[in-house]
């Protein structure tokens, strides 16, 4: 790794203070067994003895998932994630939060394998109420396959973060009252997935999947959920009190520190960005495009 590299992670690290919280809310164990079930192909998926790290295998048989047995509304969720090696065109590794209705919300991270030698790409995605087309996309500063990242959500009632090693990448801000859909009465479950996408995912369908490459394999380690639980009453999740910390006014934007990473995200890594894609739209850009990101 570079040394501008390790320089950017050290500094994300000094961002996460300015997450963290004097109240605990954690309520996942950190073991896998315990906080996720399996939910396709188990396989195809590996947990270690002690249930801190688990990794998902694609091959020409099957993919493979899991997903959280609690749904949450809104807080903070972490996942270490090391990246699929390699020759890794055509596949797919997802990380979001889904409430799985017809009118569903979600909260998207998808890293896109890549040809070897080629920078991996993050694409990240919101669905409110079940509209989607708010794709963005990234490349990476670091190569995401030789060790773990963190990549986080924060969740709240006034805006979701996107962050990679605590650096905001993105923001989608809560402009309902000004017309525009936001997650905020939904739960949702964590979701996780590595599964075949090379009609789509790698130069738009153009690299296949290379099955003498795989199989393909994706790790998840150390996460770390701090949200509020369903239990069917949507007031008690959207209460601002001491264990919902996240709804509270310092959370509520960007930090001056963070604001310049999230600058920095976009003019040095940003490849793609819907609110720019006059085309796609017909020069009818969405709403949210014209309203202020923090």
């Amino acid at each position: 790794m570079s040394v501008h590299s390790n320089i950017i992670i050290f500094l994300g690290f000094l961002l996460a203070s300015q997450f963290q919280n004097s109240f605990s809310s954690v309520i996942s164990t950190g073991n896998f067994n315990d906080d996720f079930f399996v939910t396709w192909s188990p396989s195809h998926v590996n947990t270690s003895a002690d249930g801190r790290t688990r990794s998902l295998k694609l091959d020409q048989e099957s993919g493979s998932g899991f997903a959280s047995n609690q749904m949450f509304l809104f807080g903070r969720i972490d996942m270490q994630i090391k990246l699929v090696p390699g020759h890794s065109a055509g596949t797919v590794v997802a990380f979001y939060l889904s409430s799985d209705q017809p009118n569903r919300d979600e909260i998207d991270f998808e890293f896109l394998g890549n040809v070897s030698g080629q920078p991996y790409i993050l694409q990240t995605n919101v669905y409110a109420d079940g509209f989607d087309d708010r794709e963005e996309r990234i490349y990476l500063w670091f190569d995401p396959t030789k060790e773990f990242h963190n990549y986080s959500v924060l969740w709240n009632l006034h805006q979701i973060v996107f962050m990679v090693d605590w650096i905001p990448i993105r923001v989608y801000r809560n402009h309902a009252d000004k017309g525009v859909a936001f997650p905020r009465w939904q739960p949702m479950g964590i979701k996780v997935s590595l599964w075949n996408g090379d009609t789509w995912a790698t130069r738009g369908g153009k690299d296949k999947i290379d099955w003498s490459k795989g199989p393909f394999i994706a790790s998840f380690g150390d996460y770390k959920i701090d949200a509020c639980p369903w239990n069917g009453n949507a007031r008690f999740c959207r209460a601002e009190n001491p264990t919902n910390w996240w709804h509270r006014e310092a959370y509520s934007t960007l930090t001056s520190t963070q604001r310049r990473w999230y600058k920095w995200v976009r003019l040095h890594h940003m490849i793609y960005d819907y609110c720019k894609d006059n085309k796609r739209f017909q020069n009818n850009l969405p709403r949210e495009c014209s309203l202020p990101k923090y």
